[in-house]
């Protein structure tokens, strides 16, 4: 797949923004500012201390909010933010505008706020007699800034009251500083706000699409096709074949509006577009397969959409860095060079039952022809009924006892081919070689114990060990071969993540979706989605 998807993350990821003064959930208090006067201040209208407290009084605010308002107003004297004498700021509709998006595309009714809806319509809309000293607007005033709050940290941190880590995500969500977003708005006026939201670029664009498919769903959404025959290809005629180029053309892979019954060279390239885009062979034959993805209702598009909007609100913005990522669902590793994409190759990852951990960690060693240290439950529940059938299991296999367990020797019968590379992690997973090369052609990669094997493994060792002049492609291939155990240290360690991600825009600008191979979305949907009574 052409730079293979992930553009994504660039996405994904990165731990270091995580890190950063000012991201902790529960920030000190600020001592207030009263060098902020009347002759300094940016709006030039104060309210008093004592009316903010009244006002948090007699709301229902965590105080984690109740904090957050008072360093906010304390840092500015208590100076106005949303108005000034004239009335209210031009931001306070830029703000206003994007929020209320918000809660419309993400099905997120829970930012609501009919009180300050009310308020913000009376001034804004009507015959408002606008005066500074109006309760109206202090109120108005104290209600944006909390919305802010409340706005910024669901919208761009995620949603507090789903667990992470009982989702199966280990990569650390990404923490944020609203009362720093607020400045930033408050400085740049409200203009160009994308520009610095604290979400990846990935996050917009597939919005963008989540805006589209809901066009489409409130255009009836697309109707279930029926196939008379296991497959269809090019010069064949069917009703059939008009009712899947009317559901290629809504979806953008047919650019003409053909509704013809015959099978065109045209529709075979949009049956490959999809087939790319799906993660599927491609065939550009309309197959069982296919009519199967093509059938699935719009609504579990769109809710696939938002699933993976949630998670990328959980990964900080692209770095400037070298890091690799992994995609489970879409079985592939994506390189990336300070930040920009580099090149991708196919992987294989864990089977539904030993699922790979989804996690980040350092790339800190290179092992060239590497033993394999057999783990102990593959040696309890596989190797050792092995040698029960056949006490030559072992050497037939080039394993040895080692320190109580089961090593397999060095060589190209090594089950981590020759060469490994190691991100230290509690896991015990890590990328590698295979001598199994057939398996990275199938469609569905899911046959390892949880570790991730490489397509390429030479062409990663020469990207991670490109600046070391003791170490070429001959050196390289040689230490692979050697049949002997060699540890290299990294000299700067590479951040590897390993994500899961189901829907993404790729580098060509197409939605891509993949099966939930773990069923991970599956356990989403149901927090994002299921209504309580």
């Amino acid at each position: 797949m052409k730079g293979g998807a992930l553009l994504l993350l660039a996405i994904v990821i990165l731990l270091y923004g995580c890190n950063q003064p000012g991201n902790g959930a529960q920030a000190q208090q600020t001592t207030r500012d009263t060098t902020i006067t009347i002759n300094t201040s940016y709006s030039n209208i104060f309210f008093d201390s004592t009316q903010m407290e009244r006002f948090i009084s007699k709301q229902n605010f965590h105080d984690s909010l109740k904090k957050r308002m008072r360093n906010f107003y304390n840092a500015r004297n208590y100076q106005f933010a949303w108005f000034f004498n004239e009335g209210i700021a031009e931001y306070a509709s830029s703000f206003y505008d994007i929020y209320d998006d918000y809660i419309n595309y993400s099905q997120d009714p829970a930012l609501k706020n009919p009180e300050l809806q009310k308020l913000y319509d009376s001034i804004t809309i009507g015959n408002f007699n606008y005066n500074i000293n109006d309760t109206i607007v202090l109120k108005t005033e104290l209600l944006l800034t909390a919305q802010f709050f409340r706005y910024s940290r669901r919208a761009y941190q995620g949603r507090n009251q789903l667990d992470a880590r009982e989702l199966d995500w280990f990569i650390p969500r990404k923490k944020i500083d609203p009362s720093s977003l607020l400045d930033s708005l408050l400085y740049h006026k409200g203009r160009n706000l994308s520009a610095y939201e604290p979400v990846n670029r990935q996050y917009n664009l597939l919005k963008n699409y989540l805006l589209k498919y809901y066009e489409i769903q409130k255009q009836g959404g697309w109707s279930s096709i029926k196939a008379d025959k296991k497959n269809y290809k090019i010069k064949d005629s069917s009703l059939v074949i008009t009712a899947v180029k009317k559901r290629l053309y809504v979806t953008g892979d047919l650019t003409t509006n053909d509704k013809t019954a015959i099978f065109t060279k045209e529709l075979e390239d949009a049956v490959k577009s999809f087939e790319r885009r799906y993660g599927m062979k491609e065939d550009g034959m309309i197959t069982t397969a296919f009519i199967t993805e093509v059938n699935q209702p719009i609504k579990e598009r769109v809710q696939q959409i938002l699933i993976n909007m949630e998670r990328i609100r959980w990964m900080p913005a692209q770095p400037a860095t070298d890091y690799l990522l992994v995609n489970i669902p879409e079985f592939r590793l994506h390189v990336y060079e300070k930040g920009d994409y580099i090149w991708s190759t196919n992987v294989v990852v864990g089977t539904e039952v030993n699922n790979t951990v989804i996690f980040s960690g350092n790339l800190k060693y290179i092992v060239f022809s590497p033993y394999w240290n057999v783990p102990s439950s593959i040696l309890r529940k596989e190797i050792l009924p092995a040698i029960a059938r056949n006490k030559n299991y072992l050497s037939r296999n080039h394993m040895e006892w080692y320190g109580g367990g089961v090593r397999q020797k060095p060589g190209p019968w090594n089950a981590l081919g020759l060469v490994k590379f190691l991100f230290p992690n509690n896991y015990s997973i890590y990328l590698h070689d295979t001598p199994s090369k057939s398996l990275f052609s199938a469609e569905k990669r899911t046959f390892s114990h949880g570790c991730i094997r490489v397509s390429e493994p030479k062409k990663l060792a020469q990207f991670i060990l490109r600046n070391d002049t003791n170490w070429d492609s001959v050196k390289i291939t040689k230490a692979m071969n050697a049949g002997k155990e060699q540890f290299y240290n990294i000299k700067e360690p590479i951040p590897v993540f390993v994500g899961y991600f189901t829907a993404w825009v790729d580098r060509d600008g197409k939605l891509n979706f993949r099966d939930d191979v773990y069923g991970h979305d599956k356990k989403m949907k149901a927090r994002l989605f299921t209504k309580t009574k």
